[in-house]
């Protein structure tokens, strides 16, 4: 384009640039309330409805960090490809190349600038590994491209000044007594509710007999919708008895926003015009009345709940409510809330579902069942007391499984969603090499110390009997040791929006080193854990942050200077590094 010409100057705090009839370009300097930190609004306008906007942040010498999850997790984003496709959330397992279930329109740059992009226009991002990461406003649309633009000291003043926004909403904590609680996930038998019962009892029975008879036993969907179909459960006595099948351990069941078109629930709404709006449909012709919009969910064909329906919401809270009550569950999961089903059909999504505003109101409804509850995404709803359910990971040692594992813990956490309940232990998707006990052990040391301890397959299964005390050891650390941690963080989080779990940089926000540290994490400001994730290794390098502090190995008892690196530190596989300062 040709120059721009500055045609206007409001007070010295605005300025505006025109490019002939393409677009304009305006620049306002915002006020702040944070000494050291400026902040600039950017506002472009296209003039031509076939004018796309670009912009695009440099890579080169320059971290990145916050944006999308992807599929195989880096930190920072800066290896990551990705074409231009809409920033929405999406299902890893169904959809690799997309964008993952948790996502901000919020970027972070090592050189302690951040870009909070304008939440409500329709949004394009593209990744070019190591080059630059560009926002796209897409084409034919004419919609305007807004950003905030703040420049701080450094990467973690930059982050402080974010979090400590006054226009953030209260944060709220999920029920903190699942902290403590081992998750076990039953996958048994689900051929009927009677088989479902029956694997229920032995998994407990196992659990009893191995010293592991705390936590909860997590339902998948299918074994709820049997149970509850099975039992129609309404009496006490019928509530009791399903109550008795996991004790002493509590029960979580899982449940979801879709219908199969087969199914009794969505044929009997059909009957009702007032029930038809319960799903999501396509917009009506004006000669014809609206039809639902169909879409596959666990390979089936489905219509998905329509949270923009006050009626729908409260009919399908209701029935949440119900099942937990009626199958006597301390916790209710829901999947299938990332995704934008309009778009993936190339259907122009209505205005009040444009981007991820089914997932955010969706998150917000189910706030209002109790804290108490897991989503399966987050998007503008970092503040809601919910547990966040993360991705399922390979089952093997790439950044698809255990590598990606703690950079997807530093972006979540980074993001506000400090709550997540990690993968199984040993990942739950198939690889081309089940039954590593190797690399069971090493994803139980990371797991340890995040908020929730997660296992598909038992350690009685799948590896040795030392494993097995050593799962027993690692619950009660995390019990112990790690909970009262996060308890503490998360009065932190609350206040000022600090991350519970931090990388590196939080304590060296000058030291390139550390911006690219993927393989560790902090607690707060006192705990560094740094595990192995390489198969086979049984010695890595340690960078310990923060110059003139001193950090204390828990097991050695010896103390380091911060700002260092320990080179060939020695961790057999019964052992993980963990530091505190």
């Amino acid at each position: 384009p040709p120059p721009p010409r500055d045609h206007c100057w409001h007070d010295g705090g605005q300025f505006c640039y025109s490019w002939e009839e393409d677009a304009e370009l305006r620049l306002s300097l915002e006020p702040t309330a944070t000494p050291g930190t400026e902040c600039y609004r950017v506002h472009w306008t296209p003039l031509r409805p076939d004018v796309t906007l670009k912009d695009c942040f440099s890579m080169v010498n320059v971290s990145w960090y916050g944006g999308p999850s992807i599929h195989a997790q880096r930190w920072p984003l800066n290896s990551a490809e990705s074409p231009a496709q809409p920033f929405v959330s999406g299902d890893l397992s169904t959809n690799p190349d997309g964008f993952g279930p948790v996502l901000e329109r919020y970027f972070l740059g090592s050189t302690g600038v951040t870009v909070t992009v304008a939440p409500d226009e329709p949004l394009l991002l593209s990744l070019e590994g190591n080059r630059q990461f560009c926002l796209e406003t897409p084409s034919g649309q004419a919609v305007p491209l807004q950003y905030l633009l703040c420049i701080s000291s450094d990467v973690a003043a930059a982050h402080r000044h974010t979090g400590s926004s006054p226009a953030r909403p209260e944060r709220e904590l999920p029920d903190t007594t699942l902290l403590g609680s081992p998750i076990w996930r039953y996958r048994g038998p689900e051929g009927s509710a009677s088989r479902i019962k029956r694997g229920l009892r032995s998994l407990v029975r196992r659990l009893k007999r191995h010293r592991l008879q705390e936590g909860v036993l997590a339902l998948g969907e299918q074994s709820t919708t049997i149970l509850s179909a099975a039992d129609q459960v309404s009496s006490k006595q019928t509530k009791r008895h399903e109550v008795a099948l996991v004790e002493p351990l509590e029960l979580s069941i899982t449940l979801s926003p879709y219908a199969s078109v087969a199914s009794q629930l969505f044929l009997r709404s059909l009957r009702n015009s007032e029930t038809a709006g319960y799903w999501l449909s396509r917009q009506p012709q004006p000669w014809g009345s609206s039809v639902p919009l169909l879409t596959t969910w666990k390979e089936q064909l489905c219509a998905r709940l329509n949270v923009t329906s006050e009626a729908a919401l409260s009919w399908y809270l209701a029935r949440a409510q119900r099942l937990q009550q009626d199958l006597g569950a301390a916790y209710v999961v829901f999947e299938g809330a990332e995704g934008n089903s309009f778009l993936e059909q190339d259907v122009p999504p209505p205005s009040e579902l444009e981007g991820d505003r089914y997932t955010t109101a969706l998150a917000e409804a189910l706030a209002t069942l109790g804290n108490a509850t897991v989503i399966s995404a987050g998007a503008r709803s970092s503040h809601l007391p919910l547990f966040i359910q993360m991705s399922p990971r390979l089952s093997d040692w790439s950044h698809a499984g255990l590598k990606g594992l703690i950079p997807s813990v530093l972006h979540y956490s980074l993001l506000g969603y400090n709550f997540f309940i990690p993968d199984a232990v040993g990942g739950s998707l198939d690889s081309d090499t089940p039954g590593d006990q190797e690399l069971y052990v090493r994803w139980l040391q990371i797991v340890t110390f995040l908020p929730v301890m997660a296992f598909g397959t038992p350690p009685w299964i799948c590896c040795d009997a030392w494993v097995l005390n050593l799962t027993r050891r690692c619950i009660q650390r995390h019990r112990d040791f790690v909970v009262p941690l996060l308890l503490k963080y998360s009065q932190e989080w609350q206040s000022l929006g600090y991350p519970i779990f931090r990388p590196a940089w939080w304590l060296s926000p000058m030291d390139p080193t550390a911006y690219t540290i993927e393989d560790e994490f902090l607690i707060g400001d006192e705990v560094l854990v740094a595990p192995i994730t390489e198969k086979g290794q049984t010695w890595r390098d340690i960078y310990l942050p923060g110059e003139g502090h001193l950090w204390l190995d828990t097991n050695t008892a010896r103390v380091f200077d911060g700002g260092t690196i320990l080179r060939n530190y020695s961790a057999s596989l019964a052992e993980v590094p963990v530091f505190v300062k």
